[in-house]
């Protein structure tokens, strides 16, 4: 279903763009796979194979011999050729038969999930083309292989929407688990055979999913959870997401460790906590079709800088799909590290993060992460959001 559907939305792209001809180029992908291969075909590939798409609407594969039925099962593909010895004579007399003016393949400077084309099958690629002059018709497949991750479906979106679910529960339970003087490697240990349990997947690195972070100067992001214990008065956070039939979430959730006699946190902790819920419902408020990321990002960065807390040191928020990061387009500011991805117009079916984050003083960090679709009315949450700071006694 998934392939047939996003098979088929690719030749609209093509239409739209105006690239005649879409090539995605492999080998041996269970070991270097091109990261858009799962909308294309099941399974992995052992020889050099070709899945080319044109705007006119023909869908062709071109595949070692053992590969062949699998790819015929999947009633996608409108031709699907084999070979034994090499692929070179299949794809030259397919691109002679097509004549492309232009042939898009998967390299990018700027997006890593459109750059699944290795240089070496590049160099490959260029050889065969260049026997048959189509060399000089060759362009980066960046936009298209974008707008198909980020276009979301009914289905994709439904599956993103279940992972968002199951991540939410295993957090309530961990809320309940949260004590003083356990750590965070038994909160993270305990979310993760949860995970084992409801028979789901984590969404990313094991090592860092969930990274859970208590009390004030730890490494804050992307680190692993360790045997520091959870303190009274401190914050604790948690960077969690699951996978759903191969479709993530990725949400945030902070904690307030009561100190004996408190019964509510402190004036700076739910400060803190209080302007990170409104740099988030700011920012899905002024998301909207055609606006720049950088224009979303610029609206929470001014909220919590205006409140006194040093700028966060990352984007806003990031697209997910089959990644937890995933997609082209970010909510994020103009610095080098995220070349042209803030300026990429947002999109209808884009699902995105919103993950501002601030310290507070010797209490540690508030953040809070959440996940909305884009419509064309603008934004709404796909999360159930937080927004009341969950307390632990």
């Amino acid at each position: 279903m998934l392939i047939e559907e996003k098979v088929d939305q690719s030749v609209n792209i093509l239409k739209e763009i105006g690239i005649d001809c879409w090539i995605t180029f492999v080998r041996e992908t269970a070991l270097n796979g091109d990261p858009i291969l799962p909308f294309l075909v099941s399974g992995a590939l052992t020889w050099h194979s070709a899945f080319i798409i044109t705007a006119t609407g023909k869908k062709i594969a071109i595949v070692g011999r053992y590969d062949r039925q699998s790819v015929e099962d999947l009633h996608v593909y409108s031709q699907v050729l084999d070979y034994i010895e090499g692929i070179k004579k299949q794809l030259l007399e397919t691109l002679k038969m097509l004549n492309p003016r232009t042939i898009a393949v998967n390299y990018s400077k700027d997006s890593e999930i459109c750059d699944g084309l290795t240089h070496g099958m590049y160099l490959a690629l260029y050889d065969v083309l260049a026997e048959i002059n189509m060399q000089d018709r060759i362009v980066s497949a960046e936009t298209i292989v974008a707008a198909l991750r980020q276009r979301k479906s009914p289905y994709e979106i439904s599956l993103i929407t279940r992972a968002i679910r199951s991540a939410e529960k295993i957090f309530r339970e961990a809320a309940r688990f949260i004590k003083p003087g356990r750590s965070e490697a038994d909160v993270a240990a305990f979310m993760q055979k949860r995970v084992a349990q409801m028979g789901l997947e984590l969404a990313w690195d094991p090592k860092v999913c969930p990274s859970v972070f208590t009390g004030p100067d730890t490494a804050g992001a992307h680190y692993n959870p360790t045997k520091r214990v959870v303190k009274r008065g401190h914050i604790l956070n948690i960077d969690f997401g699951v996978k759903v039939e191969g479709y993530c979430s990725d949400l945030q959730r902070t904690f307030y460790i009561l100190d004996k006699g408190e019964k509510r946190a402190p004036e700076e902790v739910q400060r803190g906590f209080d302007t990170i819920v409104r740099s988030i419902e700011e920012s899905r408020k002024a998301i909207r079709v055609g606006i720049q990321g950088v224009e979303i990002d610029r609206v929470a960065r001014n909220i919590i800088t205006k409140a006194g807390y040093p700028e966060f040191p990352h984007g806003l928020g990031h697209q997910v799909g089959r990644f937890a990061h995933d997609g082209t387009a970010l909510l994020g500011p103009a610095w080098e590290k995220y070349a042209g991805k803030p300026f990429v117009p947002i999109e209808s079916k884009m699902v995105f993060t919103i993950e501002p984050r601030l310290p507070v003083q010797d209490r540690g960090i508030a953040t809070v992460e959440e996940m909305v679709l884009v419509k064309e009315t603008g934004a709404e949450f796909l999360s159930r959001p937080q927004r009341t700071l969950t307390l632990i006694h």
